[in-house]
């Protein structure tokens, strides 16, 4: 017995001392992998490909031994081991991860870089040159794909079950294979639409819509302008621009979904300024080519939607612009289009005319003096914080934008769940921009039932004397029922496919008490209207049960607005 028991100890020792040593070597080839990544995206901003090509080449080399170090039987088998299992589980996956991502994706991405500067884009004197994106296509494409099934990989590593140096590992390569999906999956979309987009088999007709976060709408603001951009063999020009005084309200609504109608009954379709109301972008998108064309004529291709705030990352690319009587700096665009424009300008119809400048200002600056490198960054980081939505009328085109974060659609969950945030004012005025909004979620059980509880905390900081003080385009003068200075708002709170909410509750501010309840596709959405004075904040808090909640992995999804919402997780505390 004692022979045996000597035995199975010493066979113990050795695979303890086995993983160990493999264990310290597939760390130290990980945070090899990670060093090298960083300079890896360095050297392709810069556009040095021939030392991105080397670097991939050490990713590859470390991700594959460090899969190797990880993935034999002994290592599976302290896998299984209580509490400490997890640990093994994790660097064994991370390694899986990073090996797959640097055969499969990073080889086909920098073959395809060979092909088109991938700083620029092709984009040389306000012409896209569109003859290499065909021969990138299928490389993007695998490699967009690899990078999918890694991330959906990375999520489901239970982060939290690891030891927490290692739960910071986790999370730090998710975040760059997060990023680099984003922007190979971005590269894809490009390839495979800009081609045809962009006038490659016949000419294209775009409607812009730009969207004032001073008055918040689901998908960032009220439409305050709005022009036609014509594409014809990757050139872009704006040909017309038109206010939304052209767009009288319609008598008879256009057709609208049940749910749009019983959030906003219909007037985002007889009002040109309210179809951002509407949450899914693929149902506003067509409902703004109809106004063009009715009012116009002219056959629209797609709709484009932007919100003032990208003008601060264009103008980090184009530099200062001169238009009306201002100056306009990265700095200071976004105060002096949301705000000062309305103290300097009291007349409504010249500040239509400025708005009318400081675009066509902007797109000109864009296309013909911004650097190439540093307007697609632009484009990206706007991108990137949700400022910019996608919709094609050619039904192709459609079903791979809607699928990416540019068609604006509602999100679908997959490993994670998602909730959402929408405000909508109903103040009649710019107010917003003196809004904020802290929005925290938290999972857990709420009477032994799985939970996911979103709590949204909406501020008024505008000034004690802003019924005064301000304009009265900027409060509304009280044309609305709302006192000048006090904001009132429409919150919308919208939980994961199947959830239904087991519990609302508003503290502070006034409204109806209340609360309005409708579907939007699987998801079931709360609203509410809450009016607040200066320096007044409200807390609305939903709780949802069923299907998608309690899940570790929710992404908040919002309204993009002038300062983005602090988003964070925080301990469940059951308001049922």
């Amino acid at each position: 017995m004692r022979w045996v028991v000597g035995v199975v100890l010493t066979l113990l020792v050795l695979a303890i001392g086995w993983v160990t040593v493999r264990g310290i070597g597939a760390v130290n080839d990980l945070q090899r992998v990670s060093a090298s990544a960083s300079q890896l995206k360095a050297a392709i901003g810069e556009g040095d490909l021939d030392r991105a090509a080397a670097l991939s080449g050490r990713i590859a080399h470390h991700a594959e031994s460090a899969h190797d170090l990880t993935s034999d039987p002994v290592w599976h088998a302290f896998a299984i081991v209580p509490w400490l299992g997890p640990n093994f589980s994790a660097v064994s996956d991370v390694a899986s991860i990073a090996d797959q991502v640097a055969s499969d994706a990073l080889v086909p991405v920098l073959d395809a870089a060979d092909e088109l500067d991938l700083a620029s884009l092709g984009l040389s004197g306000g012409v896209i040159d569109l003859a290499p994106f065909a021969a990138i296509e299928a490389p993007l494409a695998d490699a967009s794909a690899t990078l999918a099934s890694a991330e959906d990989r990375a999520l489901r590593i239970d982060a939290d079950a690891t030891l927490p140096p290692l739960a910071d590992a986790v999370r730090e390569m998710r975040s760059v294979v997060t990023q680099a999906s984003t922007v190979v999956g971005a590269l894809h979309g490009a390839s495979a639409l800009l081609p045809s987009m962009l006038g490659a088999e016949g000419p294209r007709n775009y409607v812009v819509a730009m969207q004032n976060n001073a008055e918040l709408r689901s998908s960032g603001g009220i439409i305050g302008a709005i022009a036609l951009l014509h594409a014809e063999g990757g050139r872009i020009s704006l040909v017309q621009q038109a206010s939304t005084t052209d767009f009288p309200p319609l008598e008879q609504a256009l057709p609208l979904s049940e749910s749009t109608v019983a959030l906003f009954e219909d007037r985002p379709g007889r009002f040109l300024q309210n179809i951002t109301n509407i949450p899914d972008f693929t149902e506003a998108a067509p409902v703004i080519a109809q106004r063009w064309q009715q009012r116009f004529g002219t056959p629209v291709d797609g709709v484009i939607a932007v919100d003032a705030v990208m003008t601060k990352n264009l103008l980090a690319a184009t530099g200062p612009l001169a238009f009306g009587p201002f100056t306009a700096t990265e700095d200071n665009v976004v105060s002096l289009l949301l705000s000062d424009i309305y103290t300097t300008i009291p007349d409504p119809a010249v500040q239509d005319q400025v708005f009318a400048q400081a675009a066509s200002a902007l797109f000109g600056a864009a296309l013909t003096t911004a650097a190439p490198k540093d307007l697609v960054a632009a484009l990206a980081t706007s991108a990137d914080e949700d400022r910019i939505r996608i919709w094609s009328a050619h039904e192709d085109e459609e079903r791979l934008l809607a699928a990416s974060e540019l068609g604006g659609a509602i999100p679908e969950d997959d490993a994670t769940s998602h909730v959402g945030v929408l405000f909508n004012d109903t103040t009649g005025a710019k107010m917003d921009y003196y809004t904020d909004a802290t929005i925290t979620t938290a999972i857990g059980r709420c009477d032994g039932a799985p939970t996911t509880q979103v709590r949204v905390t909406w501020t008024n900081n505008a000034p004690a004397d802003a019924a005064t003080a301000l304009p009265a385009y900027v409060t509304g003068g009280g044309t609305y029922g709302v006192d000048p200075g006090t904001v009132r708002t429409l919150i919308t709170v919208y939980g994961p496919e199947g959830a239904t909410p087991s519990f609302v509750d508003r503290e502070g501010g006034q409204g109806d008490e209340g609360a309005q309840t409708t579907l939007l596709g699987s998801r079931t959405a709360v609203q509410q209207e809450v009016l607040l004075a200066p320096g007044e904040s409200a807390t609305i808090t939903v709780e949802y049960q069923g299907d998608g909640t309690g899940n570790r992995l929710t992404t908040v999804d919002h309204t993009p607005m002038i300062r983005t919402p602090d988003i964070s997780p925080e301990e469940l505390r059951c308001g049922s």
